[in-house]
């Protein structure tokens, strides 16, 4: 007798090649996946705990004083009672660095008069406030500024003022 031989397989088991091939990629894609997940999540891990030291230091300098070296009038531009005339000052910076000129304005302190033609003791010279400026003055440079309208005399000045030169005691604010 012969006997024939009937195997039975489970359910689901009998698939195509094609069919097989294509499972198998799938799951290679999907393992492929998991890999760059895990590891692109190890890099960010690694990223935000990771922490270093050190140590740094700097120094700031000193800022030196602008030197106002002068300040004179016109000529051309006379100062009479009850009038005003341009101002010329010159400033040095001496700093490592340019500086600017933001206002000029009085500061305390007596008006000197050289060369008067009489009695000149009330000047009514005075330095208006200039606060609207923005004048660069270079590292290690010198610059002349002319502030027109810059002095005024009253009509109180003493007539032995006339002809005279005024030293005026000024404030200059600069920034860097």
């Amino acid at each position: 007798m012969t006997r024939s031989r009937l195997t039975r397989e489970p359910a689901g088991r009998h698939l195509a090649p094609a069919a097989v091939s294509l499972r198998r990629r799938s799951a290679l894609v999907l393992a492929g996946v998991l890999a760059a997940a895990t590891i692109w999540t190890g890099c960010a891990y690694a990223f935000w705990i990771g922490s270093g030291g050190g140590s740094g230091s700097s120094s700031t300098g000193t800022a030196q004083t602008v030197t106002l070296l002068q300040a004179t009038g016109s000529v051309t531009n006379a100062l009479t009672p009850g009038g005003t005339a341009d101002l010329f000052l010159r400033f040095s910076n001496p700093n490592q660095y340019a500086v600017t000129l933001i206002s000029v304005q009085p500061a305390p302190g007596s008006v000197v008069v050289t060369s008067p033609s009489g009695t000149c003791t009330t000047t009514g010279v005075t330095v208006p406030t200039s606060s609207a400026l923005s004048i660069t003055v270079a590292s290690g440079a010198s610059v002349t500024v002319t502030m027109p309208n810059g002095a005024a005399m009253s009509t109180a000045s003493d007539s032995g003022c006339q002809g005279a030169s005024f030293q005026l005691p000024v404030t200059v604010a600069v920034r860097r």
